[in-house]
Order: structure tokens, then C-alpha cells, then sequence
């Protein structure tokens, strides 16, 4: 079976994945300098791999695309890629290619579900497509590492905090005021936000993903589907979904 290599560069690092078929095999976080070059390898390593996709949010020189477009059949993902549901944001053009691969994935996993995705990485975006696979929109907010740099970079004496689970609701330290802002501001936005779409869609499917995922999911009330891999397996599905067009 053929192998297909999804490239998603991100604000921060550029993850690679491998799939066969719609299994994933191989999963990498690397160094946006280090891109092609690990790319190279991994064609060496393994020649099944013929098709590939790139979702980028970041910066992937187009010397690299055009470079990696020669080792491998390339679908770059944008506005105009050929996509399983019908867009009805008003502004589809700047709608981010990550955000359209999250829709992707949960089309593909959950179909005719009304489905919330919700990504909490660098930001948090909200995502919701309908049952009728209808792609509404959704939200953008500031995600847990941007709220404890923007403290400490907005203001004269906050300190820059790793993200840490508080303890209880009223700090009683600087340090603890800021966890509990931060994290306890974030909980009860990501839980409101879902229970405002369950008001109107009560039979609502709710996924969490994005890097901070494993570390809020377990604090949230919501009943949620939480899933590392999510974006990846969308990014899959959107290749296999043009090749069989």
C-alpha cells in the first residue's frame, strides 16, 4: 500500500506524519530549518512514499515546497483545494488551512454529526460544521502560552509563568493569581463556548485538540472527544479525497 507524508508547518515547529492508508506509522516535530532535510531522509527511508500534502500557517520558503514538490506528488492546501463540505464563511479565503483540516478530520470520523472542534494551541480556535456538513465558522481567542506572555510582556511586573494546573480558585500569590487566571479563564471559556452551541444544537459532538489538549481535558466538565492526531488525519483525508477525484 502506498504511504502518504503530511508536512504541517506550524507558527513553531513543522510536524511530520506518515500514513498507510489512513493508519498513522510515523510522527515528528521538527525545526523549520531542519524541513527538507529531514524530509530527504525520509524518502530515502522509505520510496513507498509518493503523494504528499503541506498545510502551511508558517513560513516554508517556496524554494523548499518547489524542492520537496520534486521527490514527492504535492498537493499544497489552500482556499482553492477541492474540499468535502460546502464553506459558507464569508471570508474563505483567509479561513487558515489548519482550521480547514480540523473540519476535514472530524467530516471524516464523525459524519452527519454537528460537530465542534475545538484547537487549543498558540491560539485557541473554534470550529463548527453542521450535520449537513456545513461549515458555519466559529472562534479565535488567545491561546494559554499567549495569555501568560502577553501578562508578563503588557505589564512591569509579572512574571513569565510555565503553564501549571492551579490548585484552587483564589490564588493566594502572585504566581498562583496568574495560573489561576490564565488556566482556570480558559477552562471556563472552552466549557462556556460548548454549552452555548449545545443551547442550539443539543446533540453536539465536541473534539479537543491542538498542543495544550492533554493537559486541559481532563479539567474540562464538557464530555469531549480528545485527539492528539486530529489536524494530521485531516490533512490525510483532504490528500486521499483529491486523489480519488
Amino acid at each position: 500500500m502506498e504511504m502518504n507524508l503530511i508536512i504541517d508547518v506550524g507558527n513553531s515547529f513543522v510536524k511530520l506524519a506518515v500514513f498507510k492508508g489512513e493508519k498513522l506509522k510515523y510522527r515528528e516535530s521538527v525545526e523549520l530549518d531542519d524541513t527538507f532535510f529531514i524530509i530527504k531522509a525520509l524518502k530515502e527511508k522509505h520510496p513507498a512514499i509518493e503523494k504528499a500534502i503541506i498545510s502551511s500557517v508558517g513560513k516554508l520558503k517556496k524554494a523548499e515546497v518547489n524542492a520537496i514538490a520534486k521527490l514527492f506528488d504535492l498537493l499544497v492546501l489552500d482556499s482553492k483545494t477541492k474540499l468535502p463540505f460546502k464553506n459558507l464563511y464569508k471570508t474563505p479565503k483567509t479561513l487558515g488551512v489548519d482550521r480547514i483540516a480540523l473540519v476535514c478530520s472530524s467530516i471524516n470520523q464523525f459524519p452527519n454529526k454537528n460537530t465542534l472542534i475545538i484547537d487549543a494551541g498558540t491560539c485557541i480556535t473554534y470550529d463548527f460544521v453542521t450535520s449537513n456538513t456545513e461549515y458555519l465558522g466559529g472562534a479565535i481567542s488567545p491561546g494559554i502560552r499567549v495569555r501568560y506572555k502577553s501578562l508578563n510582556n503588557l505589564t512591569s511586573n509579572l512574571p513569565l509563568l510555565e503553564s501549571e494546573m492551579p490548585k484552587n480558585i483564589i490564588g493566594e500569590s502572585t504566581e498562583e493569581s496568574i495560573h489561576s487566571g490564565v488556566i482556570n479563564g480558559v477552562l471556563k471559556e472552552i466549557d462556556g463556548v460548548i454549552e452555548a452551541y449545545k443551547i442550539k444544537y443539543p446533540d453536539l459532538t465536541v473534539i479537543l485538540t491542538g498542543g495544550d489538549a492533554k493537559f486541559l481535558s481532563k479539567q474540562l466538565k464538557s464530555s469531549i472527544f480528545a485527539n492528539s492526531n486530529f489536524l494530521l488525519e485531516g490533512l490525510n483525508f483532504i490528500l486521499q479525497f483529491n486523489l480519488n477525484e
